[in-house]
């Protein structure tokens, strides 16, 4: 073979150290994104243990230190890259078990380096215990996940997979051939080709983890912008996304969909009377409640100002009515203080469903438009269908 693994070592060295600073700057720009930081100290423990491995691959005695340390440092670069991984899953750290895993590397690195010297032995032990870490680290990654990210964790899981079995089957090869002459001074195949590959997949595993990274980014990106600001609720623009998406479900099961627009009554006056702090206290006070109100299958949205809009899954007008009903008696018992004084807030709401409308979605808000005018001009803090319309205008 061309390189020897030494020379491989150097070189993958260079890399993990460019990856160091990759993750590094990238820390630096993603926010509250957790595990960042821990996969940039992964790449730099995993830059100078490389590093390390170089020169204690050299025959010169007093380097068997450098293999401790340089395997030490390796391996809490690898737990890294795993606390790394729960981290950014959100995910609980067994923090003792990867104590653990250090300590037990340290021991047999010493034991197998400095004290009964025995280079077979330590690749040996050294692989299955990285074979186990890098298994945990495929079972946390290869999990059902949203598909905007399937892509990402898989190919990292992947990855590590392919890193497991290396592992396992260089413990078994070395097994199986006692008589090899392990070192990195050897340029075999028993000896280099290992550590080509496994260079080729930490490498592939640290581009696997930018791209996770990147898609996090890409998917934050698209919340922040599919969200009220103020509110925390979904904007104009995503329930009408969403409606397009539910129109055409709607068309192909034959469910109704049913919507109401909900108002805050005399919005204007608690601003001009408060201040516009109160008011944004009574909006993201009314965005709660509605919030906490609905199924996990329906869509509530600021739709500008004071109104909000609710779109109902397989939802007619009348279950859509009783909904409102219970929503605007919330509204009413609700009280906010502001200052000594206690601030009571209520809602009109207009209710239609596709029945009658069908399921064009602009055809549906001016519906429950024309609902919610009628409620407010027959007094505020009211409930109005669609269908109700005929009786509120000649009332």
């Amino acid at each position: 073979m061309g390189l020897d693994a030494r020379t491989v070592m150097v070189m993958f060295s260079m890399l993990a150290f460019m990856f160091f600073c990759l993750f590094e700057l990238a820390g630096l720009r993603v926010g509250n994104i957790r595990g960042v930081r821990q996969w940039a100290i992964a790449s730099l423990c995993m830059s100078l243990g490389f590093s390390l491995a170089y020169f204690y691959g050299q025959t010169t005695p007093g380097h068997e230190w450098a293999a401790v340390i340089g395997l030490t440092l390796f391996a809490l670069g690898t737990c890294l890259q795993l606390t790394g991984i729960l981290a950014f899953k959100k995910q609980a750290v067994s923090w003792s078990i990867l104590i653990l895993f250090i300590v037990i590397t340290i021991c047999q690195a010493t034991w197998f380096s400095v004290i009964n010297p025995d280079t077979r032995m330590r690749a040996i032990v050294n692989s299955l215990l990285f074979f186990s870490v890098y298994t945990v680290c495929a079972r946390v990654l290869l999990v059902k996940v949203e598909a905007s990210q399937k892509l990402a964790y898989w190919f990292t899981g992947a990855s590590f997979v392919a890193l497991a079995l290396l592992m396992l089957t260089r413990a078994v090869v070395l097994l199986l051939s006692p008589d090899a002459e392990i070192g990195l001074h050897v340029n075999t195949s028993i000896n280099t080709l290992p550590f080509v590959i496994a260079s080729l997949l930490e490498f592939s595993v640290a581009f696997g983890l930018l791209l996770m990274l990147n898609h996090r980014l890409i998917a934050d990106v698209y919340q922040m912008a599919s969200r009220d600001a103020l509110t925390g609720v979904l904007n104009r623009r995503r329930i009408e996304e969403e409606a397009v998406r539910l129109r055409a479900r709607c068309m192909r099961t034959g469910e109704t969909l049913a919507i109401m627009m909900i108002d805050i009554d005399f919005f204007k006056s608690i601003n001009d009377r408060y201040g516009h702090p109160v008011g944004d206290k009574v909006l993201c006070a009314v965005a709660d409640i509605a919030q906490k109100s609905i199924r996990a299958e329906d869509y509530f949205a600021r739709y500008g100002g004071e109104e909000f809009c609710m779109l109902l899954t397989s939802t007619n007008e009348n279950e859509a009515l009783d909904l409102a009903e219970r929503l605007r008696l919330a509204f009413a018992e609700f009280t906010l203080t502001v200052g000594k004084e206690r601030l009571n807030i209520t809602v009109s709401i207009g209710v239609a469903d596709s029945s009658l409308i069908g399921l064009e979605f602009s055809d549906l808000v001016a519906a429950a438009d024309k609902a919610l005018y009628c409620a407010k001009e027959s007094g505020r803090n009211r409930v109005v269908t669609y269908t109700e319309m005929d009786v509120c205008s000649t009332s």
